[in-house]
């Protein structure tokens, strides 16, 4: 029986034992980025977010750069939910992306899309795909569920 030998890459190391390392790292970069978006500290968003990175957000026609724009999005959800919290449920990892799945919890004490604070709390789920390079973030597609949270908070009625 003829043996075969791992695809190496360009690095010398085998291909596969790159995509593992790369991935695991990447969850180690999430776990950090899940304690910046709960504290919102620029340093952490200068570490973890590229100057270049785009984040893409629903209902924004453009979407945000860089950790200007991180920073924009998490003062957003703190304007309308000021004790907004992100619990990682979930996350999956292969080369240079990672899928998560988060619940935000908050209460509505603040203008939200046009909605006055109602004083109710929420729990609603986010499921995001981010793109890693170096160690930082360069890509962000998040979809959160935004008709279950506009129901929760009065702004549609629920179904």
């Amino acid at each position: 029986m003829e043996s075969r030998s791992p695809a190496v890459s360009h690095s010398g190391k085998n291909i596969g034992e790159d995509t593992t390392m790369t991935a695991e790292t990447n969850k180690i970069v999430m776990r950090r980025f899940l304690e910046f978006i709960k504290t919102a500290s620029e340093s952490l968003a200068q570490e973890l977010i590229s100057p270049d990175a785009i984040f893409h957000v629903p209902g924004s026609p453009e979407p945000m750069r860089g950790p200007a724009g991180y920073l924009a999005i998490i003062g957003m959800m703190r304007a309308g939910f000021p004790d907004i919290q992100w619990t990682l449920e979930e996350m999956v990892a292969e080369g240079d992306k990672v899928a998560a799945r988060f619940t935000m919890r908050g209460t509505h004490r603040g203008t939200f899309f046009g909605v006055p604070p109602t004083g109710r709390m929420i729990a609603v789920q986010a499921m995001n795909i981010y793109r890693l390079s170096g160690g930082q973030f360069v890509e962000e597609h998040g979809q959160p569920d935004m008709l279950g949270l506009l129901q929760q908070i009065g702004a549609v009625p629920a179904a």
